[in-house]
């Protein structure tokens, strides 16, 4: 699994509108890739380089508070787009 199936595939489990926290999509890639017991920590950055990839191509939009941004930067929330 990549970074950018985990974020899809936890966003494709929510309802339309709903939000994922980056670090949810960590420890699906950390389960992926180590089992239960893999350290998400050490994925948070395939996360994030993730993340910028498909806000780069428009497939995901991200927020904090429920305020939109436009780059990734400090504490954020992933939704479709």
């Amino acid at each position: 699994m990549t970074g950018e199936e985990a974020i899809l595939s936890l966003l494709d489990e929510r309802a339309a509108g709903a939000t994922i926290c980056p670090s949810e999509a960590a420890r699906r890639l950390a389960e992926s890739v180590a089992g239960p017991e893999g350290n998400w920590r050490e994925q948070m950055d395939t996360i994030h380089a993730a993340t910028d990839a498909l806000s780069t191509r428009g497939a995901i939009v991200l927020s904090w508070k429920g305020i939109a941004m436009q780059k990734r930067r400090g504490p954020y929330r992933i939704a479709r787009r």
